[in-house]
């Protein structure tokens, strides 16, 4: 049996960050209805931005935060350019629309940068303590505090600031709401807002965890969608505890060369499993209501 300690603490950095996007995605949805498709490219052009800028020599706090600059003003473009013009069509148009925008992100990511090997390190890389025998990196203990940390933050902000419940009304009943006052295309503007600057951190920190590529950034949106729908795009902590379970199981499969091969359909399999589970409960309860 391998030692699997190394494995899990590899993929709860990883499912934090998963869990981080997750929670960026329900933000977005709960305000808007809009499932973003395009997530993971967002948070990759600002990756390789940042990238680009280090080239530069640019100072690393500056091209992180030109990087996460970036993300958001491409989520605000989408939100406030194309997002309103599709606000009353179905959800499934609503996110075929973000995965053409997804699309025309990655054709210029491989277009502009190529597919040239990167590395995209942040100086805490080099920096950790012994933990059960397994070396924990800074970085590491940075993606999941920050994880834990943002999570509470969005929960405490959409619960007890005005903004928060004005979100809240508007992913009740959208037409009610502008019935009621309330500035639809703001609130969803500072949706659209929150989700870019989480985007630009997730991307980042996968950058450094995973791999500085515009693909695998881009497809890093499913397991962050898994996550999501472990919430039933609602719940923020569902959605923190399922990124976490998503990535120990995609890292503990490693070691095992019978289902390692097979370790990138742990979101599906984990979405799944919810699903079913919730379908259940709800057989369940329909038929003692009976």
């Amino acid at each position: 049996m391998p030692n699997l300690s190394p494995f899990f603490v590899t993929g709860l950095a990883v499912g934090a960050i998963y869990a981080l996007s997750g929670v960026g995605l329900v933000v977005l949805y709960r305000a808007s209805g809009v499932l973003n498709f395009a997530y993971g490219a967002i948070g990759a052009v600002g990756a390789l931005l940042a990238w680009q800028l280090l080239q530069y020599e640019l100072p690393e706090t500056l091209a992180w935060l030109a990087g996460i600059g970036l993300a958001t003003l491409l989520s605000l473009g989408y939100g406030r350019m194309v997002a309103p013009h599709l606000a009353y069509r179905d959800t499934v148009v609503k996110a075929v629309a973000t995965l053409g925008f997804a699309l025309v992100l990655l054709g210029f990511s491989r277009w502009y940068w190529s597919d040239d090997p990167r590395q995209f390190a942040i100086p805490t890389d080099t920096i950790g303590v012994s933990m059960l025998g397994v070396r924990v990196t800074v970085t590491r203990m940075i993606a999941f505090s920050m994880t834990l940390l943002i999570t509470i933050g969005v929960a405490l902000f959409l619960t007890r600031t005005r903004l928060g419940l004005l979100m809240r009304a508007l992913a009740n009943n959208r037409d009610l709401s502008a019935l009621l006052g309330i500035q639809v295309l703001q609130v969803e503007t500072w949706a659209w807002f929150i989700s870019g600057v989480l985007a630009g951190i997730s991307g980042l920190m996968l950058s450094d965890l995973v791999r500085l590529d515009a693909i695998v950034l881009t497809f890093m949106v499913i397991p962050a969608m898994a996550a999501a729908v472990v919430g039933r795009l609602r719940s923020l902590w569902g959605t923190m505890i399922g990124g976490l379970l998503i990535g120990v199981l995609e890292a503990v499969a490693t070691p095992f060369q019978v289902i390692s091969p097979y370790r990138s359909v742990a979101p599906f399999v984990v979405a799944i499993i919810v699903i079913l589970w919730l379908q259940r409960r709800r057989v369940i309860t329909f038929a003692g209501g009976t």
